[in-house]
């Protein structure tokens, strides 16, 4: 009963935090200084050009009224379309996240696989030559912009040492579609193409490693720190004391537990990397939302920018419901305070 009202409160928050959302993205793009249609179509416009796209926007309606037609829209998956590729939103938004996902994904495994050990063998060697190396190499992740790493990857296996591709999702000229998940290594799992699935893998490696640099260096030090704090709890002590096996004592009763902290820095990551990888995916051309994003932006299309930050809002509030009931699920605390509060 705990959990289905700790779950229920979760669920209503992150719908109340959309409406937020969504007031914010329209009241941004329509209220902000300057004509969007004017913006869109450049300077050297007619004024009935304007005013075509200005109807056809459906800016010449009252405010409440576009509000309302935007939410009917969202309601419908309709996003409207965009000035830039001439084709409707969600199409282009399809499209594209796939291999934003995918990428994503691929970087959260990557800062687990590497940041969690690393972070255990710091606690587990606390103040001694490992713990030193795990927290230099965390602050340095954290302290380099992720653009360099990308572009000193790109140069040293591209350029360099010719052992990874360096651009793009695919070699061109591939026989193959991701028609199942939109997921390169996925589908081509599914369609027993192991082929596609090492092809998919090289390209992934290069911009996965850019983009997980940070979130490794986080999940390392958030690691260590939890671990060590679990480390001094009554309980840890009694089964060092009772002779239990120190890999059982390190991985069950002590990771588990710190392993909450890592989970909600991982899940906000996750989430917030859909729309901020578009650096990465603009220095390894990634066909991606992130830089399908960006160059909406600077185009001005105006459907086209409240589509990408409301998808990625979306899935942001989504990953963070998720997040929450797993630290629910982990830390009984968690969801008995959630209940009550």
């Amino acid at each position: 009963m705990e959990f289905l009202i700790f779950l229920i409160k979760r669920v209503l928050w992150s719908l109340l935090v959309l409406v937020g959302l969504s007031i914010v993205i329209f009241l941004i793009a329509r209220v902000v200084p300057g004509d969007p249609a004017r913006m869109a179509l450049g300077p050297t416009a007619t004024p009935d050009q304007v005013i075509e796209l200005r109807q056809k926007l459906g800016l010449d309606q009252p405010l409440p009224q576009q509000y309302l037609s935007f939410v009917t829209g969202l309601s419908r998956g309709d996003l409207g379309r965009s000035l830039l590729t001439e084709r409707p939103v969600n199409s282009d938004i399809q499209a594209t996240f796939a291999a934003t996902f995918e990428l994503v994904l691929t970087t959260i495994i990557i800062a687990i696989a590497i940041g969690v050990p690393l972070g255990v063998a710091a606690a587990r060697f606390k103040d001694k030559w490992p713990d030193n190396l795990v927290r230099l190499l965390a602050i340095l992740s954290a302290v380099t912009p992720s653009f360099f790493l990308a572009l000193l990857l790109q140069i040293l296996a591209g350029y360099v040492l010719h052992i990874l591709p360096t651009n793009g999702r695919m070699p061109i000229g591939i026989d193959f579609s991701a028609d199942i998940t939109g997921l390169m290594v996925v589908d081509g799992l599914l369609k027993g193409r192991l082929d596609i699935v090492f092809t998919a893998l090289k390209y992934l490696l290069l911009p996965s490693l850019a983009l997980a640099a940070a979130t490794m260096g986080q999940v390392a030090r958030i690691t260590r720190s939890s671990m060590i704090d679990v480390s001094r709890q009554d309980y840890v002590e009694a089964s060092r004391a009772f002779g239990v096996p120190e890999p059982i004592r390190v991985f069950k009763y002590m990771l588990r537990p710190s392993f909450v902290a890592p989970l909600t820095i991982l899940g906000l990551e996750f989430a917030s990397l859909i729309g901020n990888a578009f650096v990465v995916e603009l220095v390894f051309s990634w066909p991606g939302m992130a830089a399908y994003g960006i160059r909406t932006i600077l185009q001005k299309d105006l459907n086209a920018v409240m589509g990408v930050v409301m998808v990625s809002g979306v899935f942001f509030v989504t990953v963070n419901l998720l997040i929450d009931v797993l630290v629910g699920l982990v830390d009984p605390r968690v969801r008995i305070r959630g209940s009550r509060t």
